[in-house]
C-alpha cells in the first residue's frame, strides 16, 4: 500500500491517467490525496471529478481556489467566470448536483498524524498554529455543508478582504479570509497581511513579498505541509513543505509524492501556456 499525494491536475484528465500508470496505481491497494484544483482550464474536469468520486475513501480532497470557484458559478456567482472556464460539462452533466454535493464536503485542510503530514491547497498565515489552523478550516467546512452554503457561494466569498489576520475578526468577513489563505495564499508581508494578487515565483518581486512558509513568523513551521496552487514555485522541498503543483496546464509536470518515503513522480505534460496567466 502506498499514498500518494497529487499535485493540481485541473481537469486534465489524460496527463492524470499517464501519472497513474507511471505509479502502477492499484485502487484496491493504494490511497490517493489531491491537493486541490481537480477542475478548470483543462478539457476534462467532469471525467477528474467523477474519478475521485468513485474512489470514496480511497481518495481524500482538499478544495482548491478552482473547485470553489466551480461551486460558486453553481450557485448562481458568475462574477469571476472567464471565457477560458471549461466547467461547463460538470454544470450539465447529469451527476451535477451528486458531484457538486460531494464536493461541498471535501476539506479545506487534512491531516494524518501516523503519516506526520497535512495537506493543503494554498497556504497558512503565520499567525496559525496547526490546531489553528484545523479549527479555521472546520469553520469553512461547517459554511459549506450547513444552510448558509448559497449566501456563502453566491453572494459573500469573493474579495481580496480582510488582508490580516485577528482573532476577533467575525461572520462572512471570517470566513472569507479563511478561504483565502487555504486557496488562494501564496504571499505574505512582514507584517503577516496576505499579498494575494503575488503570483510571481520567488525572488521576482519586492523584499517585502515572503512565501508563506518562509515567514520569519511562521507558527506552522513544525508542521509538515504538502500542497499546490503555485505553478510559479514548481516542485519545492524545504522548510517542511513540500509543493506539488508543477504546472502540468501550462506545460510542465504533473507530480505525485509517496507520502510514505517522500519520493516525487513527475509525468511531463507538453502544453503551451502561460503561467503567469494563474489565478
Amino acid at each position: 500500500m502506498a499514498t500518494y499525494a497529487i499535485g493540481d491536475i485541473q481537469g486534465c484528465y489524460a496527463q492524470f491517467e499517464g501519472l497513474l500508470a507511471m505509479l502502477d496505481y492499484d485502487p484496491a491497494r493504494d490511497v490517493l490525496w489531491a491537493v486541490g484544483d481537480l477542475v478548470n482550464r483543462g478539457p476534462h474536469s467532469l471525467e477528474v471529478l467523477r474519478f475521485f468520486y468513485r474512489l470514496g475513501e480511497r481518495a481524500v480532497v482538499v478544495l482548491g481556489n478552482h473547485d470553489m470557484h466551480l461551486l460558486a458559478v453553481a450557485d448562481g456567482n458568475t462574477k469571476h467566470h472567464k471565457p477560458g472556464d471549461t466547467i461547463a460539462a460538470v454544470l450539465e452533466a447529469p451527476d451535477r448536483d451528486e458531484l457538486l454535493g460531494w464536493l461541498r464536503t471535501c476539506k479545506l485542510l487534512h491531516h494524518d498524524p501516523a503519516l506526520n503530514f497535512t495537506m493543503i491547497h494554498a497556504g497558512l498565515p503565520p499567525q496559525w498554529d496547526l490546531t489553528q489552523a484545523q479549527a479555521c478550516a472546520a469553520e469553512v467546512e461547517a459554511v459549506l455543508q450547513g444552510p448558509q452554503a448559497h449566501e456563502y457561494l453566491s453572494r459573500q466569498m469573493f474579495g481580496d478582504t480582510p488582508k490580516r489576520w485577528s482573532a476577533d475578526l467575525q461572520g462572512w468577513e471570517r470566513i472569507r479570509f479563511i478561504t483565502s489563505c487555504f486557496t488562494r495564499l501564496r504571499y505574505c508581508d512582514r507584517k503577516g497581511a496576505l499579498l494575494l494578487k503575488n503570483k510571481h515565483a520567488p525572488g521576482q518581486g519586492t523584499p517585502d513579498d515572503h512565501p508563506w512558509f518562509l515567514h520569519p513568523k511562521r507558527a506552522s513551521r513544525a508542521v509538515r505541509i504538502v500542497f499546490g496552487h503555485w505553478s510559479t514555485l514548481g516542485y519545492y522541498t524545504g522548510e517542511n513543505v513540500y509543493a506539488l503543483d508543477t504546472g502540468c496546464l501550462w506545460g510542465g509536470d504533473l507530480t505525485a509524492l509517496r507520502l510514505e518515503d517522500c519520493q516525487a513522480f513527475h509525468y511531463p505534460c507538453p502544453q503551451a501556456r502561460n503561467p503567469q496567466d494563474e489565478a
